[in-house]
């Protein structure tokens, strides 16, 4: 008989998601109370909390809970629960000095103008933002996508257990692929799945995505593709545009029994080593026993080395997480082995040549990259076949041609070959 890892902090999960007559009900009393605006992300992170994907959270932080998870991975107010990357809600000096504690409070999402639920204010308390960035992102750079967020929020935080009343538009703009961690359980049981490799993605799915897919699926049961369907940052690929050119792929590439596909509504905070702690995390929570660990992962820019996610879960404690990293190697097209390999097993080292019309002209290692694919097609410049598969290209090429107004893409390091290990 299957059995799946454990929920993260308990052998159960512990949605604060409130459903039907209930949820009426909440959120009638709630139009009555004093409101909290959130951000996109703390919005996401409610929603989170509210699936049970943050198990077994149950709201947002208090200050001796931010205080460890920035500097050691613990949470005091939970026997120093392992935890990577703090879940804070802030707001303006002026509604937190209208607050009292121990009172009610409505979280309002300003971008659907609705209440998404409410919380019961424990605490009120500052922080200091650039030792937060400095833990989490390695960096207090303000073009970092994540600390820029951090730097936008509010002076004052609130803590306190909240009640989730809505998961705005995800399960009906993202049917059939969001999915609570609950759903994503039963479908890996009724498999008869054991071990599940997460696969997470913000971009489309090319060559570089799938190989990494196939080799899971050669020492897991299956893998389940897990895409981020919340926001992202500006010249990033729609949610719903990924989410087509996976489907595509999927769907004419893997064996149905072996595959799973979901959808959560994270926010992406680009926090390199940290965030994939984060994801898994939350993985484990969803049921998976491993996270697929590549290049780059959760990076933006050259803030972070191109397998720093990988060597972060050696620094951990081993009893941090029933779910174990899969770290894999770069991997590319080599034209002289006539497929995809990896930095371990290929032993051409030269790099691939493409001129501007996407045509071959030497050298061995084509290195596949979403930044590179993103560039080359908002710059309406030819893509190598050997990229990703002619399904996905056509609908990237149907999303770029309709854009009025084009994002410059630039390359990084770890998008070009040009860092080191």
């Amino acid at each position: 008989m299957s059995k799946l890892v454990n929920p993260h902090g308990s052998n159960e999960l512990k949605p604060l998601l409130i459903e039907g007559n209930e949820a009426k009900e909440g959120l009638r009393k709630a139009e009555e109370l004093k409101r909290v605006t959130m951000t996109t992300r703390e919005a996401s992170d409610l929603i989170m909390l509210g699936i049970a994907a943050f198990n077994p959270l149950d709201g947002f932080m208090g200050h001796d809970d931010w205080k460890g998870v920035c500097g050691s991975y613990s949470m005091p107010s939970r026997k120093n629960l392992f935890w990577p990357i703090p879940i804070t809600l802030s707001t303006d000096k002026a509604t937190a000095d209208s607050i009292k504690l121990g009172e009610e409070v409505a979280l309002f999402d300003l971008e659907t103008e609705a209440i998404m639920g409410t919380m019961k204010v424990a605490e009120k308390y500052t922080i200091d933002k650039e030792y937060e960035c400095k833990q989490v992102f390695r960096t207090t750079d303000s073009k970092h996508p994540g600390v820029q967020k951090v730097m936008e929020q509010g002076p004052i935080n609130l803590a306190g257990p909240v009640k989730v009343y809505s998961e705005s538009y995800y399960p009906e703009m993202f049917k059939g692929i969001y999915q609570r961690p609950a759903e994503a359980r039963k479908a890996f049981l009724e498999r008869g799945w054991s071990t599940v490799a997460a696969l997470q993605l913000r971009n489309p799915m090319h060559n570089s995505h799938a190989y990494l897919a196939w080799v899971a699926i050669e020492v897991c049961d299956g893998v389940y593709i897990h895409q981020l369907v919340g926001k992202l940052k500006e010249g990033d690929i729609p949610a719903e545009v990924r989410v087509k050119a996976i489907d595509a792929l999927v769907n004419k590439y893997f064996r149905k029994e072996r595959v799973i596909q979901g959808g959560y509504p994270m926010e992406m905070r680009y926090g390199g080593p940290r965030e994939a702690l984060l994801h898994a995390v939350f993985r484990q929570n969803y049921g998976c026993s491993h996270l697929i660990v590549g290049r780059d992962h959760a990076g933006v820019g050259d803030y972070y080395g191109p397998f720093d996610a990988q060597k972060i879960f050696l620094e951990i404690p081993k009893d941090a997480l029933e779910l174990k990293p899969l770290p894999l190697d770069w991997t590319f097209h080599c034209y002289e082995c006539g497929g995809m390999a990896s930095m371990k097993t290929c032993p051409h080292e030269t790099k691939a040549v493409i001129d501007d019309n996407g045509n071959y002209k030497g050298g061995a290692r084509l290195l596949l990259s979403g930044t590179l694919l993103r560039k080359l097609m908002s710059e309406a410049k030819p893509v190598p076949k050997e990229f990703s598969k002619p399904e996905v290209i056509a609908i990237l090429k149907e999303y770029y041609d309709q854009l009025e107004q084009k994002v410059e893409i630039k390359l990084h390091g770890a998008a070009t070959g040009e860092t080191k290990k």
